[in-house]
């Protein structure tokens, strides 16, 4: 698990890498063009790689939570006393991801948003907590009432008139040719579905210097309800890792469970039943995105666990252990940590092979900065724990 959290965080944490820009620079090579792609979010329907950060993230929560109870069971920690904590965490990721999307505001500013992905994790991680207890039919139920529940608001809402002004909502014209949904699909089309219109009354409802109108991006408060889907995903597969089935059972456990969530997720945006779009965490992105989740813990544990081959897992590792620190790191201290280093060495260091890479060893050198300070604090076992 820590080396898959590495993993999902170091791919967060190299957005400095700025391989956009590189590939910008070099209009001629795909393989750049290949790698900028899969560090940049897709627009609507479909995934990249970078897409698979904030479903991963979500998804080891719920895989760790099993092991987290065990561990608090057996120090005699009673359920009462794990639930306060429970609530007091998730209150806290709920605040800590609204502060993360406020830096940088006026001060004169108040951003209450609940888009980030700590918040997200904060708003469900209560009831995930209490499905924690409940055995594994129950988690399946909670699965399949969340999928077609949220489904079921998205479909029931009535499609926008031929007169609605999709500029308006930050969804120009040029987008919708490229983007926008037709038929059926439309029900999630950007910033005219169920999440967005609840997000216009509910976001204001806290004092704001203008008014809430829309997401640029198209994110929404609401999501937590499908993200709390990918949570349970997690938790099931946290399941089947401690239990005592043989380790190859549990790798044919949870390629079979990949598969078939890739295949389920797929098939039901091939249809038109609902696209796959992570944006708004479709249901059929919980299953498409949990598909890939499943693959990525098989693999890992298969290769960590099952193999023991860990020692080039150790640079991950120091990042999974503790991967709030690694986020807020990445947050916060990024643009400081490049300033830093032009400051202190200058830019031409980072021209040797020429100005179309210098965002890419401009961004190497600050990346190494971030991991040697994580790697410090592995020495000293300073771990970040909410």
């Amino acid at each position: 698990m820590d080396a898959y959290r590495g993993f999902v965080m170091f791919l967060m944490m190299a957005e400095v890498l700025r391989l956009s820009r590189v590939a910008r620079a070099l209009p001629e090579s795909g393989f750049w063009k290949f790698l900028a792609w899969h560090q940049s979010h897709v627009e609507w329907v479909g995934c990249s790689l970078h897409d698979m950060i904030q479903p991963s993230f979500s998804f080891l929560v719920g895989v760790a939570l099993p092991f987290s109870i065990a561990s608090r069971t057996a120090r005699g920690q009673s359920q009462a006393g794990m639930t306060a904590h429970a609530i007091g965490r998730a209150l806290l990721l709920v605040l800590l991801g609204v502060f993360l999307r406020s830096t940088g505001q006026s001060v004169t500013m108040t951003n209450w948003t609940f888009e980030d992905t700590l918040s997200q994790i904060g708003l469900g991680y209560g009831f995930l907590f209490v499905l924690g207890f409940r055995p594994a039919r129950d988690h399946w139920i909670a699965l399949g009432v969340i999928l077609v529940g949220y489904w079921a608001l998205f479909a029931a809402q009535p499609l926008p008139g031929t007169a609605f002004d999709y500029a308006k909502v930050g969804v120009p014209p040029v987008w919708l040719e490229s983007n926008g949904l037709t038929g059926f699909a439309a029900h999630w089309q950007k910033n005219s579905n169920p999440a967005w219109s609840f997000d216009t009354w509910f976001l204001n409802l806290f004092g704001r210097e203008k008014p809430f109108l829309f997401n640029r991006g198209g994110y929404a408060t609401l999501s937590f309800i499908p993200t709390l889907g990918t949570m349970i995903l997690g938790l099931i597969a946290g399941n089947v890792v401690r239990s005592a089935r043989e380790p190859r059972a549990k790798l044919r456990w949870l390629i079979v469970a990949g598969v078939v969530g890739l295949a389920a997720g797929w098939t039901l945006g091939a249809l038109g039943i609902v696209p796959v779009v992570k944006r708004i965490w479709t249901p059929s992105w919980v299953l498409f995105s949990g598909g890939w989740c499943f693959l990525l813990l098989a693999a890992f544990y298969y290769v960590v666990d099952v193999r023991r081959q860990q020692r080039w897992a150790f640079p991950l590792s120091v990042i999974g252990v503790n991967s709030i620190a690694a986020y807020l790191i990445a947050h916060l201290f990024e643009s400081f940590i490049a300033k830093a280093l032009t400051t202190h060495l200058g830019t031409g260091i980072f021209r040797a092979f020429g100005p179309a890479y210098e965002p890419l060893l401009h961004g190497a050198a600050t990346l190494g900065v971030m991991w040697l300070l994580l790697f410090w604090m592995y020495r000293k076992k300073l771990y970040l724990r909410i």
